[in-house]
């Protein structure tokens, strides 16, 4: 492949690329109508345009460049390497987006808030409130916290009823 177009040569190549997109063109206008044949015409003037400007050189040179991008993408064992890392990494932030919205996996919302996250002795989180000795009569158990936070609607209900709303 040559590197440069001349002029006669860039302009043979935007008449045969119009000639060819004019032959489509005639296709699709019987087939779509109108509305779609004079678009595209429009689209197949294009080429042959830019061999008159003497542009072609210039798009010549653009279409030779990605091609030997894509060429030297496409045979890079470092390039396959990064493809594959960005697929983990879309996998993984997918499968943590599937998981917070489980509530799997992310730490109980009390102790994000600063409630529980009292460390006791040896440096290690406490889980809760303190619970009585063993055997003391009448002590309560603890409440276990990071229930369904959607069942408590009282707040909600209050405010309504505050508000008229029944």
């Amino acid at each position: 492949m040559p590197d440069d177009l001349t002029a006669t040569a860039g302009l043979s190549l935007g008449a045969a690329l119009t000639i060819v997109g004019l032959l489509i063109t005639f296709f699709v206008w019987r087939r779509k109508g109108v509305a779609s044949g004079l678009r595209g015409v429009a689209w197949s003037l294009l080429p042959l345009a830019a061999g008159l400007l003497g542009l072609m050189n210039a798009i010549w040179q653009f279409v030779l460049s990605l091609v030997g991008i894509v060429a030297g993408l496409a045979f890079n064992p470092l390039v396959w390497a990064g493809v594959v890392m960005v697929g983990v990494s879309v996998v993984l932030y997918v499968v943590s987006g599937f998981m917070r919205a489980r509530g799997a996996g992310t730490s109980p919302r009390g102790a994000a808030k600063g409630e529980g996250s009292a460390k006791g002795a040896g440096g290690a989180k406490a889980a809760g409130p303190a619970a009585a000795p063993a055997g003391q009569v009448g002590a309560k158990a603890p409440k276990k916290s990071g229930g369904d936070d959607l069942s408590d609607f009282s707040d909600i209900e209050d405010l309504l009823r505050k508000r008229g709303i029944d």
